[in-house]
């Protein structure tokens, strides 16, 4: 039931922003991040909860900066804990699949004001997506990415990508961990069906990168992965925790 109206709430909230940002783009004319139509991913989001039935609830509320750059780290199991980060996190942009970039309409959109596209099977394209969003972080933007790289159909945390890591060394500002809980219980990996419930976004002790190089990757990797699957296991999700011989496994490409 839900979503019949959530569905409709989508299409009705890409047409409603998709003017704005396709004149102000045609004749160049910029989209503050703070302004109504450079919040558009905000609004859009917070719509789509609402008709949806999903209430957000945030722990740790004080680890959302709303001064200072940051780069924050979820685990990835549904598209709704999207929503949720983008209702809680200001002047922010998403590390996205570029296929999402081809979805008519708001593929276009979202790039102008929420998303940052990679292409996941390009290597190099990829990390030059990773220096554009480090310089978008300096220009004063957050970055949410997952970097587990795709939805997982458990809570059970998969290996990171090393990007985003190398983002936040480059952009030398503090990432945030986080664990996003309920959202799979709303719509799971490969579902047509939403159902209301409550998405809980836990925001975790931040990982300062100051100082940081790119040499010291494989180690951020581990301290955030760690972090966030010690919040899951307190959430009683299965760990695997990697034997020496296996963690090169968490330090995938």
């Amino acid at each position: 039931m839900r979503a019949l109206l959530a569905y409709p709430m989508m299409v009705l909230q890409t047409l409603i922003f998709i003017v704005p940002i396709t004149v102000m783009t045609l004749f160049h004319i910029p989209i503050p991040p703070d302004s109504f139509v450079g919040r558009g991913g905000h609004w859009w989001s917070y719509w789509v909860l609402k008709a949806a039935g999903v209430k957000v609830v945030v722990r740790n509320p004080e680890r959302v900066s709303r001064t200072e750059s940051r780069v924050y780290v979820s685990n990835h199991v549904s598209w709704f804990e999207i929503f949720a980060l983008a209702t809680v996190v200001d002047r922010y942009r998403f590390v996205a699949k570029k296929e999402i970039q081809r979805v008519p309409l708001f593929g276009k959109a979202a790039g102008e004001v929420a998303a940052i596209y990679i292409e996941r099977n390009n290597r190099k394209a990829a990390f030059s997506a990773y220096e554009e969003a480090a310089e978008r972080i300096k220009g004063g933007l957050n970055v949410v990415v997952f970097p587990e790289g795709t939805r997982g159909r458990t809570y059970e945390l998969r290996p990171f990508k090393k990007g985003p890591f190398v983002l936040a060394i480059a952009a030398q500002v503090p990432i945030v961990p986080l664990i996003s809980w309920g959202s799979r219980e709303v719509q799971a990996k490969g579902e047509i069906a939403i159902h209301s419930g409550t998405i809980e976004l836990t925001f975790l002790e931040p990982v300062e990168t100051k100082g940081m190089t790119y040499e010291d990757r494989d180690a951020l990797v581990e301290i955030v992965w760690n972090r966030i699957a010690a919040a899951l296991e307190e959430k009683g999700v299965p760990i695997h925790r990697p034997t020496p011989t296996e963690a090169a496994a968490l330090h995938a490409e």
